[in-house]
């Protein structure tokens, strides 16, 4: 290992970045692209919402289904499923106007990159060791974020003027292809040997059987909890971000706005690796409390509060972006905390942290949806923020011994 990065998966750290390219080309814009086509902002919060119900049962299934298959297999599984639900969310969908269609389709695609991502994200726990795992994880949630949030935007900012919405949506196709293919050429499998016949229903009844740990375990409930908390902002800021930076109260314009986006999701890399090597040294717990949860709370309202008092001023706001990214990033930890605590079953507790993700997918959006109607977009920050201020609280009752300390 080198940093943390575990030499022998560095391709397939390779590989999520540009699949991540591919399925993140539309966060910016795709809000405001729903929205500006003569849908409702609910509308826009539901299609993200009903994303992010798939992704979540999609993300709990996965764990299993790469320790009983091999992480390569279900990684070129959904890559494939990724490219025919989104050909046809474009052709059936966008291209047709027809709101249901985009909403199945959508759907659909959730189911696809956890899949991808939290197959490979095994992979690392079997590899990694337990003592440097959340070092091996800050490097993947990093090549998360640059694929997903820096490439993404980077690429859609290049693209829309001189091609069009339609045309740069199209193309993240070739990301996602393209990081299977590195896929299948340089990640190894370690599926069980009875693997095969009777998999699916096994590894069903596997995924079933990890479900009462949350409620047996006290500390796996509790982490399941901040789990669902952590990444409420990260899922939730596409939906709401774009249409009030965009608005006359926001003050930005649409390229402005992915700037100052696109600032977020560049520190996030540094963030994840340094936050990764960080908590393997002052504590998982710790890093947790004080800079994840307490720290988001201050962050997320600093990121909607400085746009709203210095409308259009691309200092202070991406200097907030800045600051909502470096304590995003710190909850890179969760992820090595759920198979430490459940050592005896690892597939099993990337399950339960992974369908947590999933729910933090689903309900960041969905909060979104019932709330911006009515309270418009500071009262879903201010949710978001008090959120994580209850989260945080929560940490004084785990009881976890990390391992070295």
């Amino acid at each position: 290992m080198v940093w943390g990065l575990p030499l022998a998966l560095g391709w397939g750290y390779v590989a999520v970045a540009l699949f991540m390219t591919g399925d993140g080309i539309e966060v910016t814009f795709l809000s405001r692209y729903v929205t500006d086509t003569g849908f409702s902002a609910r509308d826009a919060a539901l299609l993200f919402s009903a994303f992010g119900a798939t992704a979540a049962v999609s993300g709990w299934l996965s764990g299993i289904l790469a320790e009983v298959y091999g992480a390569r297999h279900v990684m070129l599984v959904g890559a494939a499923w990724w490219v025919l639900c989104q050909a046809a969310f474009l052709k059936f969908g966008i291209e047709a106007s027809s709101y249901e269609m985009m909403l199945l389709f959508y759907a659909l695609r959730g189911f696809a990159h956890p899949l991808f991502f939290y197959a490979f994200f095994l992979r690392i726990v079997q590899v990694a060791p337990q003592t440097r795992l959340a070092s091996a994880l800050g490097w993947l949630w990093s090549v998360y974020t640059i694929g997903y949030g820096v490439l993404a935007t980077f690429i859609a900012g290049i693209a829309i003027p001189h091609f069009g919405v339609l045309p740069t949506l199209w193309m993240s196709l070739f990301w996602i292809v393209a990081g299977a293919v590195v896929a299948f050429f340089a990640v190894t499998s370690a599926a069980t040997p009875d693997r095969g016949a009777g998999g699916s229903g096994r590894a069903l009844r596997q995924a079933l059987a990890s479900l009462p740990v949350i409620i047996k375990n006290r500390d796996i409930a509790i982490m399941f909890f901040l789990r669902v908390v952590s990444n409420l902002s990260l899922y939730g800021f596409p939906v709401v971000m774009p249409l009030f930076y965009t608005s006359a109260q926001g003050g930005f314009s649409m390229a402005q706005w992915m700037m100052v986006y696109g600032v977020y999701f560049f520190v996030q890399p540094f963030g994840n690796v340094a936050w990764g090597l960080i908590g393997d040294r002052i504590g998982w717990i710790r890093q947790l409390r004080w800079a994840g949860f307490f720290g988001c709370a201050l962050t997320t309202l600093l990121f909607y509060y400085v746009p709203l008092f210095a409308p259009g001023n691309m200092v202070l706001a991406t200097g907030a972006a800045a600051l909502a990214a470096v304590t995003v990033t710190s909850f890179v930890a969760i992820s090595a905390l759920f198979p430490a605590l459940v050592p005896s079953h690892k597939g099993g507790a990337v399950s339960i942290q992974n369908l947590g993700g999933g729910l933090s997918n689903f309900l960041g959006p969905a909060l979104a949806a019932g709330l911006v109607t009515h309270w418009g977009v500071q009262g879903v920050i201010v949710a978001y923020a008090a959120l994580y201020t209850v989260a945080g609280g929560m940490t004084f009752f785990l009881r976890f011994r990390q391992p070295g300390f």
